[in-house]
Parts: structure tokens; sequence; C-alpha cells
């Protein structure tokens, strides 16, 4: 395995000051902490050439999870091996063959070309000049900004720094890549050329990827696993297949009626997602399907009848519900 976790746990201790100058004047003298649990006793393991996402609402533990997965932060509790090093030791080796890129943070200088950064990053990961060459080559053409490597950073849009973010963040070729939230503010079209970048670079260079957003069309597009995690636990782990039929067996039954009628007329052949003329949408068991769709379109004037699985987006949003 090329990413092994094993009972992980990360507490915090968070002080607690009372408001005012009188509670200013007592933390003086004694002070209040609170334990704070980001991680709570997690177990997985990646295999080499994975795209995994890993999604949670915010504060389930992600970030702090990707933190103690890339070394800069020292767990609580529990046994992390990545590429078979413990990243806190933060051993040359492990840091020269993994990158981390979050999306709220940057690397680049704001007043100097993005070239700047990867020429330094060359230096610092020791990249010989022929494999710095060919590794800006084959990114910037991917990611389409060939022609952007020597205009100041200042005078680039949020995608494109994004992008170049990207760049400095792989030019040494990592073979483990955590990306935080790396679609985070980007419109529409430069989200899925992210993905399409993301998707093609873990299929060349058979790169092991660990993917967190609240994009669901990222994890979508790019994951087959999932990892889910909540309140600081592991609430999911497997295909995105498994998922829609392990926590919502069921499908929802899409119909275009052909004239105006009144609710009474289905309300008893399943439950109603929503019903505004001349759209109907019925949520039915999965093993009544059949039935159900047989009685729509013998009692009701249907011109259109489609079925449907149910988002990925929604399932997700009711695993949070029921755990809260």
């Amino acid at each position: 395995m090329v990413i092994s976790v094993s009972h992980l746990s990360k507490y915090y201790k968070v002080y607690q000051k009372e408001p005012g100058f009188l509670g200013s004047i007592k933390s003086l003298v004694s002070r209040k902490y609170e334990t704070v649990t980001a991680v709570d006793d997690i177990s997985f393991s990646i295999s080499e050439g994975e795209l995994v996402g890993f999604i949670g609402p915010n504060g389930a533990g992600k970030t702090t999870t990707l933190k103690c997965l890339s070394g800069l932060l020292y767990p609580s509790g529990g046994k992390i091996s990545v590429l078979g090093i413990t990243p806190w030791e933060r051993k040359y080796e492990f840091l020269a063959r993994i990158a981390l890129v979050m999306g709220q943070k940057n690397q680049l200088w704001w007043d100097l070309p993005a070239l700047e950064t990867f020429l330094l990053n060359k230096e610092i990961y020791n990249v010989s000049a022929k494999k710095f060459n060919e590794s800006l080559s084959e990114l910037s053409s991917l990611l389409k900004v060939d022609q952007l490597l020597k205009t100041p950073v200042r005078k680039l849009s949020l995608g494109e720094r994004m992008k170049m973010e990207l760049i400095a963040s792989l030019i040494h070729s990592p073979k483990v890549l955590f990306l935080d939230e790396p679609t985070l503010g980007l419109d529409v079209v430069m989200q899925q050329n992210l993905r399409d970048f993301i998707k093609e670079y873990n299929k060349s260079h058979h790169a092991t990827i660990i993917l967190t957003s609240h994009y669901m069309k990222d994890v979508e597009s790019l994951c087959k696993r999932v990892i889910i995690i909540n309140l600081g636990k592991i609430i999911f782990d497997g295909e995105l297949g498994r998922l829609a039929r392990q926590h919502a067996p069921y499908k929802l039954i899409k119909v275009i009626l052909q004239r105006h009628i009144e609710e009474s007329a289905f309300r008893t052949l399943g439950r109603v997602a929503k019903f505004q003329y001349p759209e109907l949408i019925l949520i039915s068991p999965n093993e009544k399907i059949s039935e159900v769709t047989s009685r729509l379109l013998k009692q009701l004037p249907i011109e259109d009848l489609t079925i449907q699985d149910p988002e990925i987006e929604d399932i997700i949003r009711e695993i949070f519900s029921s755990k809260q």
C-alpha cells in the first residue's frame, strides 16, 4: 500500500476566554482549555495509482488528516505510512515524492512570474534541467498556460493562478498528491479544465491522489472510491455505486403530465419529491419501481416518464444530516 493509516487521532487544546476586561484579568491567573477532537481513530489504506475522494462537511477532519499525511502535523495517536515512510519525520526522500495543494493557500510570488517559483522549486527538489524542461512543457501544455509563464502572478486570473500552483507543486513529478479543495472559487469551465488535468495526470504518471472537495462534480467525475468523514470519524469507505445502493435504496420517477390533475391522484403511489405542473417527481423504493411505474402509466395522463438515480450530493447531504 502507498498510504496506510491505522487508528489516526488528532486532538487540539483550545483556550476558552471569558468576555470583557474581567475575563482578560482572570486569564492571567487561570486559563481554561477545551479539548477538541479533529480526527478520531480512523483507519484506511490506498493503493498505488488510486484517485480517492475524501469528503465531509466543514470541520469534519479532512484537512487535518491531509496535513498529518503530508507531515505538516504530528498526530495525537495512531500510525501513518506514506511510501513506506513516517510523514512527520519529514525526510527529504519523502518530501521529494509528495505534494500538497491547498486551494486557499498559495506559494507563488505575487509580483514575479510563476516561472520564478518553478525555477526555485527545481533547485529545492534537485530536478535536472532536462527533467525540469520536460515536466514544465508537459504541465503547461496540459493546463494551456504556455503563454502565461512569464506574466506576473498578480496579473493572472484566479483560475490561471490555480493552474500555476498545480505546476509549482508537480514540477518534481510527485508520486503522491494531496489535493485540498483545488477548484475552490473557480467558475464551472475552469473547474472542468482542472478535473480533466487531474484525471490525465493520474493516468499518465500513475500517481496516488487524495482529493477533498465540496463540489460533488469533482468527486463524481474523478473518483471511483470515496471516504466520507464526519465529526472526525469515517462513516463510509467504498465505491460511489455502493454508496448509492447502501444509503439511497430508492429511485426518482420523473413524470411530465399531459394535463393538470389533483395531487390525490398520485399521493398513494409514492413519496412526492416535487409537484409543479407539468412536472411530477416521485420517490419509490427500488423493489417497487416496476409496480409504481405500471400504475402511473395506467392511472395518469403521462406525456413522458423517466427513472433516475438520486444525486450523489443529495445522498451525502442525507448521510451528514442523519449523523448529526
